[in-house]
């Protein structure tokens, strides 16, 4: 049922991609948002509270009502994973954003291009330089692919497989926004109301994204150049702050070729640029500050779509392996 439910998400996404102002948006921003004006009292303990109604809550309501639904009819309980999977997995969810920035660097605009990079991560891009928009793009899709389609399809298949249907793909989007909600809340007002809230957010999705993000750079490894992206997740993962991605980002950068990480402008992805503290303290580090490879060019947008695909392409053949090998068993 897993590889049916992803096959027939993919499909009708595709054919009728979820808006970006949509009433689910809206409604995950005011649901996040209550949890915190009525839970968070401002201390470490209220934090995980918040995060635990805000998260878990739905998550395992959602698996609740899975299970019900599946005692009475499993066409129903597909067609709630199908649903549930439209609304949680997805490529459409912020391709065209990308399609929108590659379109115009090709057409010479590069003004537009940080504006569209602007407007998608709400972040400063407007004095980002060719080479260093072009990087900032191919790192924000990576990241984005492995949230909106990766990070979703293996907490979904791990767990629907123990019997407990969409609890995987819910739990792990709601723990996403909710890193990124607060994440977001804390910059526009400066500083969080609760900074415990935040750490929490931020720290529960980091142990959620944990074996994902690792899993997700093993497949860039796979259909890219294996030797120099393993290469690359051995020696440049640290050279992000945070380390899930820095994993991801290093793996598709050897598998692609492509240079990335380095310094990032002021106002641009201010906790994903490469700081030297944080970071790999070693005189290699300091002097190289982003991975081996060309820099970033035109046609490595396309190079990032094509490694994203079959790195799709490989994870659905591997579930339909398996999903026969349980069937024949």
């Amino acid at each position: 049922m897993s590889f049916l439910a992803v096959l027939l998400a993919l499909l009708v996404e595709q054919l009728k991609p979820l808006p970006r102002d949509n009433p689910v948006h809206h409604m995950l921003v005011a649901w996040v948002a209550w949890t915190g004006r009525s839970f968070d009292a401002g201390g470490a303990r209220h934090a995980w509270i918040v995060w635990g109604i805000g998260v878990l809550a739905p998550a395992l309501l959602t698996a609740l009502a899975w299970v019900v639904l599946r005692q009475y009819t499993l066409l129903g309980a597909l067609a709630m994973n199908v649903a549930l999977l439209y609304l949680t997995l997805g490529f459409r969810q912020f391709s065209h954003f990308y399609t929108r920035i590659r379109d115009a660097l090709a057409d010479g605009d590069e003004s537009r291009a940080r504006t569209i990079l602007t407007e998608w991560r709400h972040l400063d891009a407007s004095a980002l330089p060719r080479g260093e928009l072009l990087r900032h793009v191919i790192e924000h899709a990576l990241l984005a692919a492995h949230r909106h389609v990766f990070g979703v399809f293996f907490w979904f298949v791990v767990l629907a497989a123990l019997g407990l249907g969409p609890l995987g793909a819910v739990l792990y989007r709601m723990a996403e926004f909710a890193s990124r909600y607060w994440g977001y809340r804390s910059r526009a007002l400066d500083a969080p109301a609760n900074p415990a809230l935040l750490q929490v957010a931020q720290r529960a999705f980091a142990l959620i994204d944990h074996v994902p993000a690792r899993l997700t750079a093993f497949g860039f490894a796979v259909v890219g150049n294996f030797e120099e992206a393993v290469a690359a997740w051995r020696r440049d993962a640290a050279l992000w702050a945070h380390p899930n991605e820095g994993v991801i980002l290093a793996a598709a950068a050897g598998a692609v070729g492509v240079q990335l990480g380095g310094v990032a402008a002021p106002g641009v992805t201010p906790d994903r640029s490469k700081t030297f503290t944080s970071g790999l303290e070693t005189d290699r580090a300091e002097a190289r500050g982003s991975t081996a490879g060309v820099p970033p060019q035109l046609a490595h947008l396309q190079s990032i779509v094509a490694l994203v695909w079959r790195s799709v392409v490989l994870w659905m053949l591997l579930l339909a392996l398996l999903t026969l090998a349980n069937l024949v068993g």
